[in-house]
């Protein structure tokens, strides 16, 4: 920096991004993070720039799909991005009326998830919607971690994991989509395009008043700004009361 002759750096980006730029304060980097990760997992503030647009592909992914799902009487499980959070799931499972919402914060059985969806097609609805986050885990019914050969933690394919035990168990034909990196592009949403312009004045500002070693974050309607070491000393996990919330439309 000093080389190159520069004031000041601006970080942008998710938990590793700004966990480098907090090192780099550290070392006395004259340098402000802005929060923006499609995970929405950063601590500190409200919403990250990205996840709304991410959470709108998705809905709209989940509303085709259910068109498919209907008229073919399947069960269409949908893997979305999380590996450790899941904020894209559950917010757009809620907004696309899934059936059942698997994100990484819970443990979930074979059993709970089959019996969950016979539940519905005993009720005379014979289509389903399951929405899961990457980095869900099942575990068997003694407890045991969903683990590969290794002993390392499953991540990613969860989706055709849970679609396999599904038809398995219940005899439906069964589907399974995986929106991948779909999901982190595209047209932004006029949410993250006003916050991404909040976020981004504020980080002048505080590149103006040599206040560094911060992140600008929402919180409430406010921007505020928070030190960095706080927005990444720990992922900022789904909360159980909205999952409750959401638990109260399964099946």
């Amino acid at each position: 920096m000093r080389r190159m002759k520069l004031d000041a750096l601006v970080a942008i980006g998710g938990e590793d991004t700004l966990g480098v730029a907090n090192k780099l304060a550290s070392m006395s980097v004259p340098i402000v993070g802005v929060p923006k990760t499609i995970d929405n997992d950063l601590n500190g503030t409200d919403y990250t720039f990205g996840f709304d647009t991410a959470v709108n592909i998705v809905t709209e992914a989940i509303d085709r799909i259910h068109t498919t799902a209907e008229s073919h009487n399947r069960v269409m499980v949908i893997e979305v991005m999380g590996r450790h959070s899941g904020w894209i799931a559950l917010h757009a499972g809620l907004a696309g009326g899934a059936d059942m919402i698997l994100i990484p914060e819970q443990k979930y059985t074979i059993q709970e998830i089959v019996s969950t969806i016979r539940k519905r097609h005993e009720r005379g609805k014979d289509f389903s919607i399951v929405v899961v986050a990457e980095g869900a885990q099942l575990v068997s019914e003694e407890g045991e971690g969903g683990l590969d050969e290794f002993g390392h933690v499953k991540l990613g394919g969860i989706g055709q994991l849970v679609a396999h035990a599904v038809e398995e168990g219940t005899s439906y034909e069964t589907r399974v989509t995986v929106l991948g990196h779909l999901q982190r592009g595209g047209t932004p949403t006029a949410f993250d395009r006003v916050l991404g312009t909040r976020f981004g004045i504020a980080a002048i500002d505080l590149v103006h008043a040599g206040d560094f070693g911060k992140m600008v974050s929402l919180q409430g309607n406010e921007i505020v700004a928070i030190p960095l070491a706080e927005a990444v000393n720990q992922l900022k996990l789904v909360d159980q009361e909205l999952y409750d919330l959401a638990t109260v439309f399964f099946g």
